[in-house]
């Protein structure tokens, strides 16, 4: 299933509402689709239980945390949840480099650049809400995402491998 397939089944109780229209919230949703059938690959092993369990936990509260973050008043609370939600995607990708042995090659490539997408959207938002006096630790050189992220995004989600 493609993203733009993706889109149009998902029902209008999420999409009529505002927070629909961050891109990132609409990238986390998919992203939790799309690990369901990676999860339920990696249970068939019984040596990758646990670690389906972790993803499917850690791809499940990006989501929700940047729809919590969303609904708070203040900039400085909506970015402690969208730091969380940064947290979590930051451990699904973790999950999903571990659990790269039960899933093919080309998912896991496509997962750990659509988490990467989530995280750089995030580290654009998260200073954004905090204003000019939030500190964000992103490395000495600052946060390098090639030339056009937006040309990369439209190809991952055009090319959507299932395991």
């Amino acid at each position: 299933m493609t993203y733009e397939e993706w889109l149009q089944s998902v029902p209008p109780e999420l999409t009529t509402d505002p927070l629909w229209q961050m891109r990132v919230y609409r990238l986390a949703l998919f992203a939790g689709d799309l690990g369901w059938h990676d999860v339920s690959t990696l249970a068939e092993d019984p040596r990758m239980r646990s670690l389906a369990d972790q993803l499917y936990r850690a791809l499940g509260s990006i989501a929700a945390n940047i729809a919590e973050g969303y609904s708070r008043h203040s900039g400085k609370e909506r970015a402690r949840f969208y730091e969380y939600a940064l947290g979590s995607a930051r451990e699904a990708r973790t999950w999903y480099y571990e659990g790269r042995y039960g899933l093919k090659e080309a998912v896991v490539a496509h997962r750990l650049r659509l988490l990467t997408q989530i995280v750089r959207l995030l580290l654009t938002i998260i200073p954004a809400e905090r204003g000019a006096t939030g500190i964000l630790r992103v490395g000495e050189s600052g946060p390098s995402w090639g030339t056009d992220p937006d040309a990369e995004l439209s190809q991952l989600l055009s090319e959507v491998p299932m395991p």
